[in-house]
């Protein structure tokens, strides 16, 4: 298997930790210690899935009456108190030997950190976007740390990333103009974006929905790793 980083895995076991006496610890974790809006979190890793939920929706979902040692299970027991899940995401991570390459590079010419001095170029970037695209990849000016790639003074290609609150995980989302796709720009900006994230001390981590084929496809080309599928309650109920 893979070696990613002991950050990574650690967060990822401290959200399914059993901080709470449990009979169904090898499936169903009770933590307190959730972020906000995932109090309830489903995360399969090649042919082993957990579950997790906070105190107070394994109360809610009447958790403890009724024995939950599989996922089939857990769903059916959400779907019968009218509860459901986000659609999954592929979670995507450097490898500590991918990582340590990626730092040992240098960042190409035409590729470069955002501002607010950039406005014009990134708004004129956005209106020739659809709706869909700049939805899906959620690239924002004012995120936390925002890299781009020009074709002379035209902005083709732009990757944002936030900090998860109480983690050391960087969220990566990335847009290229349909007329620069193909052509390795998207690659490029990841692994620039990821450098900086890196050497600020943060893991880049890079999400997409498991039917979003080429979004994934961008992922590996970016030299990130598949770390397995991740599903949060849905709020839209």
């Amino acid at each position: 298997m893979s070696q990613f980083s002991h950050a990574v895995d650690h967060y990822w076991q401290r959200c399914l930790a059993q901080t709470a006496a449990h009979s169904q610890q090898d499936f169903l974790s009770i933590n307190p210690h959730l972020p906000e809006g995932q109090e309830i979190m489903l995360l399969k890793r090649d042919t082993h899935t957990r579950a997790v939920v906070t105190p107070e929706w394994a109360a809610r979902l009447a958790l403890a009456p009724h024995p939950i040692h599989d996922e089939t299970t857990f769903r059916q027991h959400l779907a019968a108190h009218g509860v459901h899940l986000h659609g999954a995401d592929w979670l995507h991570y450097f490898t500590e030997a991918d990582q340590a390459q990626l730092l040992q590079e240098t960042t190409p010419a035409h590729i470069r950190p955002l501002s607010q001095a950039d406005q014009a170029a990134f708004s004129q970037f956005q209106s020739q976007a659809s709706e869909a695209d700049l939805d899906a990849a959620w690239v924002e000016l004012d995120h936390w740390s925002v890299w781009g790639a020009f074709v002379g003074p035209q902005l083709v290609c732009a990757a944002s990333m936030y900090v998860w609150p109480d983690s050391p995980l960087a969220d990566t989302g990335v847009l290229t103009l349909p007329a620069h796709r193909g052509q390795g720009f998207a690659r490029d900006v990841i692994r620039a974006i990821s450098r900086h994230a890196c050497l600020q001390g943060f893991e880049p981590q890079y999400r997409c929905q498991l039917d979003h084929v080429s979004s994934a496809a961008v992922a590996r080309a970016a030299g990130m790793r598949c770390y397995g599928s991740w599903e949060v309650l849905s709020t839209d109920d």
